[in-house]
């Protein structure tokens, strides 16, 4: 395994309230060895670098962070490999800065068992890109209807339990999901839709989706059902973390239960915080999502939330999906944005705005999401495994989906000029993701 020394970055880690220009991170046997400033003057370093028992990468004006977490993804495999397979999932996360990220139950067969949660293992071990954290389902088949083997899910290596993009509409069996759940120290994530309340809608309700003459899904569709994990909740004492909230009403409710000491955390994607409903006038399929884009004023509360921390992490909800899925009628057209490549620097420009600092958006990327599912990472502390993203803030890029390392090209951001990127993404010691030094 190659040693690094990792020279003259500005370093941040939330972790350790650390952020100092500039300053050395020496990698060995695949673990943070020693941070300081001035390594490389030291005569023994000196010698391995020279002796090739070292290799030293100059990361002079980029930023070096704990590794990238993203705790929303769909990796699609088994059962969908024309959308995506952890393959190329792992590389598209590799490329996007991520090093782990947890993903869906929502395959086929779904992920409601030993055998599927070893087989997402496996092949995730065979990448070697990415650590993969397999996310089980609640319920058997995703149905609603009687609880998966949570403790069997467990000892097979899933970190967490949803029935992302299928909710659980009874009010008991989520009860007793939380309460069997946190017996085994499992996080509980829920996807906040009332599905009697959203059946049959194509976009947010409002004005925007009558010009349009789609039918609506009514933000109070996700408030409900926001409402009531945040009181089981309190009811139960058991942690719930709601997946990408996208309303204003959503947001105060998180707000409030914070506030009255409930345990609830919450994230946000992208999409929500740079779209609005207005942008679906073109019939962009691409930009069809679930939640649904919403307003402005959902938007900027989003933003707010970000801000005073109410939401706690920055999710992709990467979404990757085949042409034949999105180049279709909009009423037919699958929810979902391939968010992996793009996640990071759209992010970026909550830092540009002044929203959040350059440490409080890599807390929300990394250190936050380790510690919901309760997963190494989001540190660069001393022993730790050499999990980094190294970021070039400076770095001006054209997104063009048809580059994306995943098989989902399904981006409503072709075209978009975003300012800030991933140039090395390290696991455990190991390179799996390089562009410094490229000048395309």
């Amino acid at each position: 395994m190659t040693n690094y020394l990792l020279r003259g970055g500005r370093v941040i880690d939330p972790s350790q309230n650390l952020d100092i220009t500039p300053l050395d991170v020496l990698v060995e046997k695949g673990v943070i060895s020693l941070i300081d400033q001035g390594i490389y003057r030291r005569a023994t370093i000196r010698r391995r670098i020279k002796s090739g028992e070292l290799e030293e990468i100059n990361l002079r004006e980029l930023v070096l962070c704990p590794g990238l977490i993203d705790m929303h993804t769909h990796l699609r495999e088994p059962g969908y490999e024309y959308k995506e397979t952890i393959g190329t999932g792992s590389k598209a996360a590799a490329a996007g800065g991520f090093t782990a990220v947890a993903c869906m139950p929502n395959t086929n067969p779904i992920n409601d068992n030993r055998a599927v949660t070893e087989f997402i293992l496996r092949k995730a071990k065979s990448c070697g890109l990415s650590r993969i954290y397999p996310i089980a389902a609640i319920t058997k088949g995703s149905l609603g209807e009687s609880l998966s083997e949570f403790g069997d899910l467990k000892d097979a290596g899933a970190v967490a339990v949803s029935d992302d993009g299928r909710p659980v509409m009874n009010s008991a069996i989520m009860r007793l999901a939380m309460e069997y759940a946190s017996s085994f120290g499992l996080s509980v994530i829920s996807h906040c839709e009332d599905l009697n309340l959203s059946a049959g809608g194509l976009m947010n309700e409002g004005f925007t989706a009558t010009e349009l003459g789609f039918p609506g899904i009514p933000s109070v569709a996700e408030e409900i059902m926001v409402a009531r994990e945040i009181l089981l909740s309190q009811y139960t004492g058991v942690p719930i973390h709601l997946a990408h909230i996208s309303t204003r009403g959503a947001v105060n409710l998180v707000r409030e239960g914070k506030k009255r000491g409930i345990k609830v955390t919450a994230e946000t994607a992208p999409h929500y915080f740079t779209l609005t409903e207005e942008n679906l006038k073109e019939f962009d399929t691409n930009l069809k999502t679930n939640p649904p884009l919403r307003g402005r004023e959902d938007l900027l509360a989003i933003k707010e939330a970000l801000k005073d921390g109410t939401i706690d992490v920055i999710a992709s909800d990467h979404a990757p999906h085949g042409r034949t899925d999105k180049e279709v009628e909009f009423t037919f057209a699958a929810s979902g944005i391939s968010g992996l490549e793009t996640s990071l620097g759209l992010s970026l420009i909550l830092v540009e705005e002044g929203i959040l600092t350059l440490s409080q958006l890599i807390e929300k990327m990394s250190l936050a999401p380790a510690r919901i599912l309760g997963v190494p990472g989001g540190s660069l502390a001393i022993g730790s495994p050499a999990d980094i993203t190294i970021i070039d803030l400076k770095k001006k890029w054209q997104v063009d989906p048809l580059k994306f390392y995943s098989r989902g090209k399904n981006s409503p951001f072709a075209g978009y000029i975003l300012k800030g990127k991933a140039v090395l993404t390290m696991v455990a010691g190991t390179i799996t993701y390089n562009e410094i030094g490229k000048t395309t």
